[in-house]
């Protein structure tokens, strides 16, 4: 019971910590459109990028611990549950929306690393889905708690 509850809060401070890293991120993204050469900014833009993967890596092994488990409901509670596999498809989208960035941010990386500066970068892209990330992050918790209540049953 005392381990069901530690991996659930864990699985909802990853939430919190995604959350405020992404939206931290798309803070740093406008800044950087407006200022190219602001370098802490980008060193900024890098560590809210870093707290968004580990929080994404923290969601994901938690998230399997708990529908996979046994620790709460059983894996057929969620495997039977269509809330379940649309919380799945959102946080797939969120996955997807996230190459290009992430690609970009490597990019912006090793530039960095070399002393070179990030050229061209399409900021309007990225602010764009970077938003779009926060919007479908804001709306998982709904889907989450409709799911944990057993609304879409089959």
């Amino acid at each position: 019971m005392l381990l069901g509850a530690v991996v659930a809060a864990l699985h909802s401070l990853a939430l919190a910590l995604g959350l405020g890293a992404v939206f931290a991120r798309g803070l740093r993204l406008r800044e950087l459109s407006r200022s190219l050469g602001n370098g802490e900014a980008l060193a900024q833009l890098f560590r809210a990028d870093n707290l968004w993967g580990l929080a994404a890596l923290l969601w994901i092994a938690t998230g399997l611990v708990r529908a996979f488990g046994g620790l709460e409901k059983s894996s057929t509670f969620y495997l039977r549950n269509g809330f379940f596999f649309l919380k799945m498809g959102l946080f797939v989208a969120v996955l997807g929306l996230e190459i290009f960035p992430m690609t970009t941010f490597m990019k912006w990386r090793i530039a960095r690393g070399r002393g070179k500066p990030i050229a061209d970068a399409p900021f309007s892209v990225l602010v764009r889905l970077n938003d779009l990330e926060v919007a479908l992050i804001v709306l998982i918790p709904f889907v989450a708690s409709l799911m944990s209540r057993g609304v879409w049953l089959y």
